[in-house]
């Protein structure tokens, strides 16, 4: 097997790419040119089935017929208008947002462009709950992952990505994740607690049991706002509209993206009840923000979802996905994370990139975020036939590694 990055056709493309792209990220994988429905294809000519869906975006697959009418026809309409002008688009995905949260009537929606600028929006939320500095400090979890802007990378829970640009944001103290370590370190000087329901970026790793409706409570106790960050989990990923609907809860604050348009970025931050009021005109603000283009995008996609039954989909096969991956028996695999089709694989050797190259090698596109884990986010529309296709290729790759 040859990895498709370093083949001879494939080199001119990444020196091109390696002499203009500023040097952020490893080398890609490959230069995709098409998708289709839960498959890509390179300049080679290479064809993969996505089970990763750009990191849990492509929520619609690629190139699906209802996202491309949308955006075709909004933008040889009306593409973008800046935040002095309203557009029947935005408004109507922010009813949309707040119908399927449930943040109903008192809930409000703040359009950004991505994850990291809707974390930034719940950040500014967070210092106006600090009552004019009586409440200076806010929570985040170890590991967690919310983002590399310097507002989102000082919440991220991972020290090797904050170090090189400290000092960070002051006032955000990360807490092991256990309902011990919350008990003792909330208080009425907190002004948030940001939460991922399933940690993604660290494997795909569920919160223990009990431990957002303790985080709830004790939220409420002390008049902390609960901000849930649910870029990875919500949009129907995980079997219901958003991950805190399994589990009982109101947040006071919602961060959406990824999923949201179907692969046209956009962001969100969903307000609930008596959070919808701490941000005021002027306290924030985004150019591109609720265009409508990326909104007519957000309504094509949302409106999809929900007429073809997807969130149920992505519940059903979730199950079946997690039960094809436990019934291999391999001795790599060490267990099954995840709900819906947020999938993480945890392995008994750090073989995950390994792991993913070998998969990719026989076409077929998963990720590893860490060491010992494989993460698996497909588009929500697959089928049969892809469950099939993927059980296959994954056996012959831990074959491969083994």
């Amino acid at each position: 097997m040859t990895d498709a990055a370093t083949t001879e056709s494939t080199v001119p493309w990444l020196d091109h790419y390696r002499s203009t792209m500023m040097g952020t990220v490893t080398d890609p994988m490959a230069l995709l040119v098409r998708g289709e429905g839960c498959y890509v294809w390179d300049g080679d000519g290479r064809r993969f089935l996505d089970f990763l869906a750009g990191i849990a975006v492509n929520a619609l697959g690629h190139a699906h017929p209802v996202l491309v009418d949308a955006v075709s026809r909004q933008i040889a309409t009306l593409a973008h208008v800046s935040n002095y002008f309203a557009t029947p688009q935005q408004v109507e995905l922010a009813d949309r947002l707040r119908r399927l949260s449930g943040a109903g009537e008192d809930g409000r929606v703040f359009f950004c462009n991505s994850g990291t600028e809707a974390i930034e929006a719940a950040f500014k939320l967070a210092r106006r709950n600090g009552r004019d500095g009586a409440r200076p400090r806010i929570l985040s979890l170890q590991h967690s992952f919310h983002g590399r802007t310097m507002g989102a990378l000082s919440l991220t829970g991972q020290p090797p990505l904050q170090e090189p640009f400290v000092p960070l944001v002051p006032g955000v103290e990360h807490i092991d994740s256990t309902i011990e370590a919350l008990e003792a370190a909330i208080g009425p000087d907190v002004a948030a607690l940001f939460l991922e329901p399933i940690k993604g970026e660290a494997g795909v790793v569920e919160l223990p049991e009990g431990y957002l409706t303790a985080a709830r409570e004790l939220t409420t106790k002390h008049g902390v706002l609960l901000i849930l960050d649910e870029i990875q989990t919500g949009i129907g990923r995980t079997g219901t509209w958003f991950a805190f609907q399994q589990f009982g809860i109101v947040p006071d604050a919602i961060a959406l993206a990824k999923g949201v348009a179907g692969g046209v970025p956009i962001g969100a931050l969903v307000t609930f009840g008596a959070a919808s009021g701490l941000l005021q005109a002027g306290h924030h603000g985004s150019t591109f923000g609720g265009n409508p283009l990326a909104a007519a995008a957000g309504n094509a996609v949302l409106g999809e979802i929900e007429s073809a039954g997807l969130v149920e989909n992505a519940a059903r096969r979730g199950e079946q996905l997690r039960s094809v991956i436990a019934g291999i028996g391999h001795p790599l695999i060490a267990e099954v994370r995840g709900r819906g089709l947020l999938i993480g694989i945890g392995l008994a050797q750090p073989i995950a990139k390994a792991l993913a190259a070998a998969a990719f090698a026989r076409g077929l596109i998963i990720n590893a975020p860490n060491p010992t884990s494989i993460r698996i986010a497909p588009p929500l529309i697959i089928g049969d036939g892809e469950l099939v296709e993927f059980s296959r290729i994954f056996i012959e790759s831990l074959e491969d590694v083994s």
